[in-house]
């Protein structure tokens, strides 16, 4: 299916005068993040493999044409000129995984005035959702301490392919797995499930829904506590388990999870089950897991759902797509709260101890300090740098976070220095 119509209007009435007013010089628009919300200490980059798969293919088919043409608002020319669109231009980017900031040219596209002009909503559609996402994911990650976490949010997720892409998100910010299968087919994410309710209220008991269970997945089986009474049920489980039959954990979705946890808990040990894990989904996001935590709740693994994959606390960044060069003059914007920077851009980090110690942003081939961020991917529409696949995207993130400040790892936010010459 063509995507090219997925666009706002107004790229195209755009890019239409820019063709009848010879307005076809080279143009640089940069993608980035004005300011960093008040829930967020770092923002962490994803989306950059999906945008340039969608770029490789992105062009106007017939019935695209077609379309537009009957709505009498476009020209022959502008037709003529979507029907041979193809991506020819260059484009920068920071490189998935790596922690990033406020001002930061996530992106930059490099092309002609109307070809970078028209991908404007493709590009903060794809770079801004699995930012928003995996930075997210970010802080369940650190606040979880080690502790698994899988994602649990597709059935809650704005569709289908953003729970898909979440998913993605998600693994490369550090969580284990997904109970998403087309995640795990797509991108080599490990896939978890366990029961839901329904297959303990299939039963006439609680005792022979979890039996039938663990016949069936004998090396795996994780079972769902609380559908009646949670307590009762931890010491149906315990029974099970001191019977010698192989249950792996046990799993918490409602009720007041602290005391219910320390319940259960209590409950396996006593029974001499101390390696049957406790497993918690239920209102899971990096402020319970760490509430938890500090508080010395039992909670071995978490599922997380709603709160994260739409990252509930912030379902939004003030990301933007700005004109930054014209024909090598630079372009900027001044209005109060919406500046912007000229020229095409790289960014220089250095560390102090092996942390991170401040960012720059400067013009690009300008002298600057430190790391340089920003790398070119694509050259006059090819590909020219390696795009790593999901696992080391992964390793990138984690290598940033051992970078990160400690206090930076935390829910309160702290500032980082960020300049921009």
């Amino acid at each position: 299916m063509s995507t090219a119509l997925f666009t706002d209007l107004y790229e195209l009435t755009m890019a239409q005068s820019y063709l009848e007013h010879n307005k076809t010089g080279k143009a640089v628009f940069s993608l980035f993040v004005r300011r960093l919300p008040k829930e967020r200490n770092f923002l962490v980059s994803c989306g950059l493999k999906t945008l340039v798969e969608y770029l490789a293919k992105y062009q106007f088919t017939k019935e695209d044409i077609a379309y537009l043409r009957s709505l009498n608002k476009f020209s022959e020319e502008l037709l003529a000129y979507l029907s041979a669109y193809r991506f020819r231009g260059n484009l920068y980017a920071i490189p998935e995984g790596r922690i990033v900031f406020q001002n930061e040219p996530l992106i930059q596209v490099e092309g002609t005035l109307p070809e970078v002009q028209i991908l404007e909503t493709l590009v903060i559609n794809l770079i801004h959702f699995q930012t928003m996402i995996a930075s997210k994911a970010a802080r369940n990650y650190l606040a979880s301490r080690g502790k698994m976490l899988v994602d649990f949010g597709l059935r809650r997720s704005h569709m289908l392919m953003a729970g898909l892409y979440a998913a993605r998100a998600a693994f490369i910010a550090g969580f284990d797995g997904t109970s998403n299968v087309e995640a795990g087919n797509r991108f080599g994410v490990p896939v978890f499930g366990t029961m839901a309710h329904s297959y303990v209220m299939a039963y006439d008991s609680e005792e022979e829904a979890f039996r039938a269970f663990v016949k069936s997945f004998p090396r795996s089986a994780l079972l769902l506590i609380d559908t009646y009474d949670t307590l009762a049920a931890a010491r149906i489980a315990a029974k099970l388990g001191q019977e010698g039959v192989p249950i792996t954990g046990v799993r918490l979705d409602s009720g007041d999870i602290p005391s219910l946890a320390r319940g259960v808990r209590r409950i396996l040990d006593e029974a001499g089950l101390r390696q049957v894990k406790i497993f918690v989904s239920s209102g899971v996001d990096e402020y319970s897991i760490s509430k938890w935590l500090a508080d010395g709740v039992p909670v071995d693994a978490f599922g997380v759902g709603t709160h994260f994959i739409t990252s509930a606390d912030k379902p939004y960044l003030d990301m933007a797509y700005k004109l930054t060069e014209y024909e090598h003059q630079p372009k900027f914007k001044t209005s109060p709260g919406k500046a912007t920077f000229p020229f095409l851009r790289q960014v220089g980090r250095t560390y102090e101890q092996g942390l991170m110690a401040g960012d720059e942003t400067v013009r690009m081939g300008s002298a600057h300090q430190g790391e340089p961020l920003v790398q070119l991917i694509m050259q006059a529409g090819e590909l020219v740098a390696s795009l790593p696949d999901e696992p080391a995207i992964r390793e990138t993130f984690f290598a940033d976070v051992q970078r990160l400040p400690a206090a930076m790892k935390g829910i309160d936010k702290v500032d980082y220095s960020v300049t921009v010459r």
